[in-house]
C-alpha cells in the first residue's frame, strides 16, 4: 500500500496530519473574474504552506483540478520546499467550470485520461496524481457531469486510486454513492466534499450508513456554519459510530482564507484552533489523530493496479 504524492509514492504512516481537502495554488480560467479566487502566487503559497508545517501540518490533499487551473509542477515544487506532502487530483470540477473541457471528450477518453495522470503523469516531469474527482450540481449531476463519475469510477478500478468529489452543498451525497457502486466502486473507496454544508444530522447518519469517507472541509467559513456547530456535529457523529468515516480541513480557495495573502486564518486553523476546540468538546486523543491522520491514511493509501 502506497500513498501518492507530487513527490513520489510515499509509505502511508509517514503521511502525518492531514488535511482532506484544500486548494494551493490555482490559476483559474479568464472567465473567473474576481481576483480573490486567483491563487497564483508561488512564493504565497510557500509561505502559507509552511505556516501549515510549523504547527504540526503533514500534508494535504489539493483538490484544484484542470478546469480550473491545476499546475502539478509548482505543486511538486511547493512541496519540496515547504516539506509539506501534497496529493494532487486528476478529474472534473462542477460543470459550470468543466463542461467546456468534459463536453469535448468521450467518457472513455476521460476515463483514460485521469488513469493516465495517476499511473504515468503529466506535465514535463510526469507528476503523478493520487485522487480522482468527480463533482455534481445542486440536487444532482448535469449530463456530463454524470458521465465524469463514470469515467472516475472506470478510472479507480484500473488504478485503484480513491475518489474525492465535489457535492454541491452537500446535496446529493447518497446519489454519488449509489452512482459509483453501479459501477463497481466499493463505498469506502470515497470521499464525498462539503457535508458541513447540509449540516443536518439525520442526513448525516444517512450518508454515514453508506460507508463511504465524508468531508467536514469548510473550517473557517462562519457564512456558512460557524466552527463551533462544525465541532458539535462532529462530536455528534462520533457518538454515532461514524468517526472512522469524516475528514476535515478548510477548502481554502480564496486569497481572503489564506494569511501569506494578508487574509486568514490559512492552513494552520486546523491544528492551531479546531484541535483545542475538539479536545474541549469532548474528544480524546485518540479521536483527534483519527480524524486528522487516520481516515486520510486509510483513505489514500491503495495498491498500484
Amino acid at each position: 500500500m502506497i500513498i501518492r504524492t507530487v513527490l513520489g509514492d510515499i509509505a502511508p504512516e509517514t503521511l502525518g496530519l492531514t488535511l482532506g481537502h484544500e486548494h494551493v495554488y490555482a490559476v483559474p480560467p479568464e472567465d473567473v473574474a474576481d481576483p480573490d479566487l486567483r491563487l497564483d502566487d508561488p512564493t504565497k503559497a510557500e509561505d502559507e504552506l509552511s505556516r501549515f508545517k510549523a504547527v504540526g501540518g503533514g500534508a494535504l490533499i489539493e483538490m484544484t483540478t484542470v478546469d480550473y487551473g491545476r499546475d502539478l509542477e509548482t505543486l511538486a515544487d511547493l512541496s519540496l520546499r515547504s516539506g509539506v506532502h501534497i496529493v494532487a487530483a486528476t478529474g472534473y470540477n462542477k460543470g459550470k467550470f468543466a463542461d467546456r473541457l468534459s463536453a469535448a471528450r468521450s467518457t472513455a477518453e476521460i476515463a483514460d485520461w485521469m488513469a493516465s495522470d495517476v499511473a504515468n503523469g503529466a506535465g514535463p516531469r510526469k507528476i503523478r496524481c493520487g485522487v480522482i474527482k468527480a463533482s455534481s450540481s445542486l440536487d444532482g449531476p448535469g449530463e456530463n457531469e454524470a458521465r465524469v463519475f463514470e469515467a472516475a469510477a472506470i478510472a479507480h478500478l484500473r488504478t485503484n486510486a480513491p475518489i474525492s468529489t465535489h457535492t454541491e452543498k452537500g446535496t446529493w451525497a447518497i446519489g454519488q454513492v449509489e452512482l459509483l457502486a453501479r459501477h463497481g466502486v466499493a463505498p469506502d473507496r470515497i470521499l464525498l466534499g462539503h457535508l458541513d454544508l447540509k449540516p443536518d444530522l439525520p442526513y448525516l447518519r444517512e450518508v454515514a450508513a453508506t460507508g463511504a469517507y465524508f468531508g467536514f472541509d469548510q473550517f473557517a467559513k462562519a457564512k456558512y456554519l460557524p466552527d463551533a456547530e462544525r465541532v458539535r456535529l462532529i462530536v455528534e457523529l462520533f457518538a454515532a459510530g461514524a468517526g472512522p468515516q469524516i475528514l476535515i480541513a478548510g477548502d481554502m480557495a480564496r486569497r481572503s482564507y489564506h494569511e501569506a495573502w494578508g487574509g486568514g486564518p490559512g492552513f494552520a486553523h486546523i491544528p492551531r484552533t479546531i484541535v483545542p476546540a475538539l479536545r474541549a468538546a469532548g474528544l480524546g486523543e485518540g479521536d483527534i489523530d483519527l480524524l486528522l491522520r487516520d481516515n486520510p491514511r486509510r483513505f489514500l493509501a491503495f495498491t498500484p493496479a
